[in-house]
């Protein structure tokens, strides 16, 4: 079975899991899932569906999340560098519009865990990033939510100095409202 190192984060039941990586002249091998070594972990979800993105530096992906059918997301990063982010938006949540940010590539291997009821974004630091994740609930085309990217009250410290030039939106996400406007 493969080791992992969870560390909770500052938002409770976001953990940044750090897989056990076996290297040699070869190359390497890990393991990024088991189910019982994620459940040993804290982490008891059924993941339901597999999603993978492309994209080229500047682009910021988010922040999104599903109203009715929140998503749980295992998120790394398999070739290049992002800034990814969680922002707890759990009515009641004693941590309600905090942010958790780390860099996650494909360097230094570590994934995020993001529990259903946050929302998720991430920007491209490197020339481009290929993303994936893990869903513990399908895409609801009808159910998307999201939140402007730089939503001053969550004041999310995005590492803009990595950038040059403009950050790239897609038309929907340009159009996001702050926390709380929904």
């Amino acid at each position: 079975m493969a080791k992992f190192e969870f560390s909770e984060t500052s938002l409770p039941g976001v953990f940044v899991v750090s897989p056990t990586v076996f290297e040699d002249e070869r190359g390497y091998f890990m393991e990024t899932y088991n189910y019982n070594g994620f459940k040993a972990g804290g982490i008891d979800v059924e993941f339901v569906q597999d999603n993978q993105s492309k994209s080229q530096r500047g682009v910021l992906r988010g922040l999104h999340f599903q109203k009715e059918h929140p998503q749980g997301k295992l998120v790394r990063v398999i070739r290049g560098e992002v800034f990814d982010v969680a922002v707890d938006i759990r009515e009641g949540s004693p941590t309600y519009g905090k942010w958790y940010g780390i860099i996650l590539s494909e360097e230094n291997k570590k994934q995020l865990y993001i529990p259903p009821g946050l929302a998720h974004g991430f920007l491209v630091l490197s020339d481009s990033a290929e993303f994936t994740y893990k869903c513990t609930d399908f895409y609801h085309p009808d159910d998307e939510g999201g939140i402007i990217w730089n939503d001053p009250q969550i004041g999310i410290k995005w590492p803009m100095d990595r950038i040059t030039g403009d950050i790239i939106l897609s038309d929907k996400d340009k159009k996001w409202k702050r926390l709380g406007e929904h």
